[in-house]
């Protein structure tokens, strides 16, 4: 017995300094990251800045879902609008002489977040810096970035698929009829095409409608920005592209959407000449995120008064949410937190998200009130999108700018609650049975078909709910509810159009946003103050080490969008609205770029 104790607890201790040994080699394996993180770097006279866009690139620097390891090599992830004015800053600085294009593997969430950082290289030529654009391969987005380069190279072997814009879903009607499960859906507006793919096998008149005017709208902003650029005419460009001319390297440069084609190496050969280099010499290229850890932005502190911006991007969610994402909790948090502030003269509330939550997105709603209430400018920067939910939170403001290609209002909400009773009766040989006290005494249940009466309430439910998402928008844009209820319906707009009918005041960026809320809060001298508070990779990170604030579901969903990209939008669909109580305000069409 004796020697049973001694094995045992020898295995024990073994087994305790096995798990320190591990414990202590990793904090040291994170501690040489973050140290690494955290070196400052230099930038060497006769640099360039390289751009090749491939990173995740949040509305708000960090405000990403989940950390991985090689995030922990960053200070910070980078936020969309800070890369375009780290690329503004790099056209100030003397040691950086030009950029390099390379936007082969380029990750963007939209055309208006290409827009925002095609613009900020268009303002760095201005400065009579170069800029030359490179790649094997060129798909929609990342030849529209490359476009506004003076000289666009391809490789010898690359590939061309600069083609238009469109619209593609997945309808699972069939699927689910084949497995017998009920799909029970409420929804008011008859453009809201959410529901579209869990209850018919094609896209309806309505809703190729509203994707067949705003695609136009993408497709003429698209064109028109790199004609410019390439010298062509827009009728010319539109031939090219519609016809699919550009389908080699040789032919993409005899219709004029490059100017070489060459190897990357006589590219780098091009640009020692261009920086005056020797034969042998090295190029220094500069990384986005080098250079603003080098040269970092500066603010007014000596202001005294601020403007929040409060950045809304990601689904609306009940709770907390993540970062990436709306969380009525936080926001209405964040909210609070801005009110108490003496100093803060305006609000600016960038909003990039499709919605999600109706009573997330109605409660966030009424948490800006607040601001109102307090006689606080509040002015809305639209993103990609600020539809449905989107569109909610935002609609009370003083005043809202949109970019021409924002995807905006889908005022609708919908309701979707499977039955699995027929399946589990025909396919598993199981039955159900109930007793109630009263005919709602089961309450909303995925185990019965709803009763008549049952699916009665549940529409009018939806419809009064819709009613007050039309109060909400017409109060906000001084509009008679019936005029909004005529351009809503669930209908989706371009920024443009929007404009033209009341659903937003300016096109314009972040920028024009803020010297709108400066204007209208009469203050001239101010700075920014972000909000929500958002941790650094390493915070983020140590904490999913540590057991705190880790989100599997998250983790789930960067594999799915690694592995299966075409599956991603519908897991997300999944996991948001799993995630929200009840009724969804929520826009589902996605446009790739």
């Amino acid at each position: 017995m004796s020697q049973f104790f001694k094995m045992f607890f020898a295995s024990c201790l073994g087994v305790l300094v096995a798990l320190g040994v591990l414990f202590l080699v990793g904090i040291g394996i994170i501690s040489a990251i973050a140290s690494s993180a955290e070196k400052t770097e230099h930038i060497s006279p006769n640099s360039v800045l390289r751009l090749t866009f491939d990173q995740v690139m949040p509305e708000q620097t960090n405000n990403v879902e989940s950390t991985s390891l090689s995030d922990l090599k960053k200070s910070k992830i980078l936020g969309v609008h800070d890369v375009a004015d780290a690329i503004r800053r790099a056209a100030d600085d003397d040691n950086i002489k030009g950029i390099l294009l390379e936007p082969e593997m380029a990750s963007l969430n939209g055309f208006a977040t290409a827009r925002i950082l095609r613009q900020a290289v268009e303002d760095f030529k201005k400065k009579g810096k170069f800029v030359v654009a490179h790649g094997k391969f060129f798909m929609r987005g990342s030849y529209y970035l490359a476009s506004v380069a003076d000289q666009v190279y391809i490789n010898p072997s690359g590939y061309v698929e600069v083609n238009g814009f469109a619209v593609q879903t997945m309808f699972y009607k069939r699927l689910l009829d084949k497995l017998n499960i009920k799909m029970q859906i409420f929804y008011a507006g008859k453009f809201k095409g959410a529901t579209e793919p869990y209850r018919l096998e094609k896209f309806s008149p309505e809703n190729k409608l509203q994707y067949r005017e705003f695609l136009r709208d993408f497709y003429d902003i698209f064109l028109s920005d790199i004609a410019k650029n390439r010298k062509m005419s827009i009728a010319e460009l539109r031939n090219v592209v519609d016809q699919g001319l550009a389908n080699s390297p040789e032919n993409a440069v005899k219709y004029g959407l490059f100017n070489k084609v060459i190897y990357r190496q006589e590219l780098i050969d091009e640009l020692r000449k261009k920086l005056g280099l020797d034969e042998d010499e090295e190029v220094k290229f500069v990384s986005i995120n080098e250079f603003d850890a080098a040269k970092p932005g500066k603010k007014n502190y000596k202001a005294s008064n601020k403007i929040a911006v409060l950045y809304a991007e990601g689904a609306v969610l009940d709770g907390k949410g993540t970062n990436g994402t709306i969380g009525d909790k936080r926001y209405i948090k964040a909210i609070e937190d801005i009110l108490d502030d003496d100093k803060i003269k305006a609000i600016v509330l960038r909003v990039n998200s499709g919605g999600g939550s109706a009573l997330a997105s109605e409660n966030i709603w009424y948490a800006l009130t607040k601001a109102k209430q307090a006689h606080i400018p509040l002015v809305v920067s639209m993103g990609d999108y600020a539809a449905s939910g989107g569109y909610y939170i935002a609609c009370m403001a003083d005043s809202i700018y949109a970019e021409p290609n924002t995807i905006t209002g889908s005022i609708g909400v919908f309701r979707m609650i499977p039955s699995i009773e027929k399946m589990m009766a025909n396919k598993l040989g199981i039955t159900m049975d109930s007793v109630k006290t009263g005919p709602f005494a089961t309450g909303i249940t995925t185990l019965f078909d709803m009763s008549e009466e049952e699916a009665k309430r549940a529409q009018a439910s939806t419809e009064e709910l819709y009613d007050l998402f039309l109060k909400r928008v017409a109060d906000g844009r001084h509009m008679k509810k019936e005029a909004v209820h005529e351009i809503a319906q669930g209908r989706v707009w371009s920024g443009l159009d929007a404009k033209k009918i009341g659903l937003v005041d300016k096109i314009g960026g972040l920028d024009a946003a803020l010297k709108s809320a400066a204007k209208l809060a009469k203050i001239k001298d101010y700075r920014t103050a972000v909000y929500p508070f958002i941790k650094d990779p390493f915070q983020q990170f140590l904490e999913e080490f540590m057991g705190e604030g880790s989100d599997d579901e998250a983790k789930m969903a960067k594999v799915v969008q690694k592995e299966f990209p075409e599956l991603a939008q519908v897991y997300d669909f999944y996991r948001q609205t799993k995630a929200s109580r009840g009724f969804q305000a929520r826009l589902q069409v996605i446009v790739p770029f």
